[in-house]
């Protein structure tokens, strides 16, 4: 078992599983939408140059998302 952190302390190629999201906000209810739900598997792409948006891939597709929000986010590391 791994220890649970917030995804945007997730370092480039690393797994992990979605634990915990915020179940309010626009952008959370946007993620839900488009998979990132808890209990799925994410893989930290990258980060671009200055860390902020971070690009993961979800079920095969890839998102990114600000910094901000990846914080809110709690995944347990593979």
């Amino acid at each position: 078992m791994g220890a649970v952190i917030s995804l945007s302390e997730l370092p480039p190629g690393g797994s992990a599983t979605v634990r915990e999201m915020p179940k309010v906000g626009a952008v959370f209810l946007r993620l839900r939408e488009m998979g990132l739900q808890p209990g799925i598997t994410i893989t930290l792409v990258r980060s671009a140059p200055m860390g902020d948006p971070l690009e993961i891939k979800v079920r095969g597709y890839r998102l990114t998302l600000r910094k901000a929000d990846a914080r809110h986010i709690s995944v347990e590391s593979a």
